[in-house]
């Protein structure tokens, strides 16, 4: 095999450029908690796509202003979706609107898949940086859609460019942090991908807060907000990136043993090239697993605000009444309350991203997701006894920990795929995997609201339209349970020899510094790193702790 230009190794004596994976080899002195408050710098500003919906609202009267000005009655699908593509005199539907969140979340997936290998070869701050001018540039472009009122635009910035952007920042420190932490896999990957759980948290409160700043009578201040955060995500994910190191090869914590590898075990010393990896039914069985605790998941996630307002009515605010039968003020109040329930599930998922990443250090991987698939069924078949009973205090607790597990499959997901393909192209792999995600961005919605609208045309009572919907994805997450039962290690016919894994380090620049042909980052003294990592974790802490503060005095609210 021929080395590509991309892959070419600098010639000897060359300094390596200030992107390369070279310049970013550690020290021996290098301490590792750096690089996590480094990946969620990067996480916490593209998890702001979980936060779009804050702009949907304002966005529907970018027109109008105070009220939407319709583009008139369309006669069939293709004559409304030319009047929202086209027509400059009237507001844009929430329902085309949400289709930035979809393309974005498509893509995503696409791009993970697509660039994973060219990922492991270039680099986590290259990947990063790359990241950083496609989400923020996609946020520019989105910016441009608002002021020319081209929804387009909109589609194309934060779905199709930013959605590359969420890619390929997604998976960027995914190897890395599984390098640097071989002792605590899950624990490491479930810091990071917590930070995109969180994006949202910070992200949109501090939107509609610039919204407010930025709106004038001739605007609703979304085009204005959309560059403030552009700039501001660019200047964070900007530092992440630079703040990423890879070890040297060869490196391990002090005193780390690695465990012994049998063909019984699921953890695996050898490792596996991702063309080969999308090949193994191990592969298949994982993807599976993601997208179905992912279809359950997201589904709820997209609908927590209508799904409590529906099955407990005027209950929620001491009325004995359904919700159809509540007035538009009571309807108003039973709102509010639901934004609290939906700021709790946020947090319930970005907390379940590090509480079972962790414990899946513990009890294994293949027993983590058990527990998801296994406690899930039971929760979700529980649910519609619990709302019958009128236990609004379990409904919600049985939602938290149901949504703490659809944030721990996340955050699990990557070090179960180092366990049985190796560490050596995990975030490549990681990327194919992630179509998973895409998949069941498209799935879940869709079936839950399908059921629902399916069950409303029947005549069901709103309290009940969900009964089903729950019983159906305690179905799904039992053909999950099947998967996971089913996982075994990787077979040896799938690993790398010597000579094909010495062939993919050399194209990853995975060379020793020692050897004088890397480069190597000069030392600093004690006290230097001591206080790089305090303000370093202070820099992504302090914007995190907030965006908690801000969800809980809105969870507040439900209770």
């Amino acid at each position: 095999m021929a080395a590509s230009t991309s892959g070419a190794i600098p010639a000897a004596g060359a300094r390596p450029g200030l992107l390369s994976k070279e310049r970013t080899i550690a020290d021996p002195a290098f301490n590792r908690w750096l690089v996590v408050p480094a990946a969620l710098a990067i996480h916490l500003c593209i998890g702001m796509v979980y936060g779009l919906s804050v702009f949907w609202l304002p966005l529907s009267r970018a027109v109008g202003i105070r009220d939407a000005i319709s583009c008139g009655k369309a006669d069939g699908f293709v004559q409304e979706f030319l009047q929202q593509i086209l027509a400059a005199d009237c507001d844009w539907k929430v329902s085309y609107l949400v289709w930035s969140f979809n393309l974005g979340i498509v893509f995503l997936g696409l791009a993970a898949a697509v660039w994973g290998g060219w990922l492991e070869r270039v680099g986590p701050r290259k990947a990063a940086v790359v990241a950083a001018l496609f989400w923020c540039g996609g946020l520019v472009v989105s910016a441009l859609g608002v002021y020319q009122h081209q929804i387009l635009l909109l589609w194309l910035g934060a779905g199709v460019i930013g959605g590359v952007g969420l890619g390929l920042g997604y998976i960027s420190p995914v190897s890395t942090l599984i390098k640097w932490f071989p002792d605590r896999r899950g624990m490491a990957t479930g810091m990071a991908i917590m930070g995109f759980g969180g994006g949202a948290m910070i992200g949109a409160p501090l939107a509609d807060r610039l919204m407010r700043y930025f709106a004038t009578p001739t605007s609703v201040g979304v085009a204005q907000t959309f560059l403030a955060l552009a700039a501001l995500y660019f200047v964070f994910m900007m530092a992440g990136a630079f703040g990423y190191r890879v070890p040297a090869p060869g490196w391990k914590p002090a005193g780390w043993t690695p465990p012994a590898s049998s063909g019984s075990s699921m953890i695996t010393n050898e490792h596996v090239h991702l063309d080969r990896a999308w090949r193994t039914p191990q592969f298949w069985l994982l993807w599976s697993m993601l997208m179905l605790n992912v279809s359950a998941g997201i589904g709820i996630l997209a609908m927590a605000s209508p799904l409590l307002q529906e099955v407990f009515g005027g209950h929620l605010i001491g009325i004995d009444a359904g919700f159809s039968e509540l007035a538009p003020e009571q309807k108003k109040q039973i709102a509010t309350i639901a934004a609290g329930f939906t700021g709790l599930l946020s947090l319930a998922n970005i907390f379940g991203r590090f509480f079972w990443a962790s414990l899946s250090d513990r009890i294994g991987r293949k027993g983590t997701y058990f527990v998801f698939f296994a406690l899930g069924m039971v929760l979700y078949a529980a649910v519609p006894t619990l709302a019958h009973a009128d236990r609004l205090a379990l409904f919600v607790l049985a939602f938290c920990i149901i949504l703490s597990m659809y944030g721990g499959g996340f955050a699990t997901v990557p070090a179960y795929l180092a366990d049985m393909f190796g560490t050596q192209m995990v975030g490549a792999i990681h990327g194919r995997l992630l179509t998973a995600w895409s998949t069941a961005g498209i799935v879940g919605p869709f079936l839950i609201n399908y059921i629902r609208d399916t069950q409303i045309d029947a005549g069901v009572a709103r309290a009940l339209v969900y009964d089903r919907t729950m019983y159906i994805l305690a179905g799904l997450l039992l053909v999950g349970l099947v998967c996971d039962l089913l996982v075994r290690p990787v077979a040896s016919k799938w690993f790398m020899s010597a000579d094909q894994l010495a062939y993919e380090r050399t194209m990853a620049h995975d060379r020793a510094s020692a050897s004088g042909t890397g480069w190597t980052s000069s030392a600093r003294s004690g006290d230097g790193r001591a206080l790089a990592v305090v303000l370093s974790w202070a820099a992504v802490g302090i914007p995190l702790a907030w965006g908690v503060w801000m969800t809980v005095e809105k969870a507040k609210l439900l209770f």
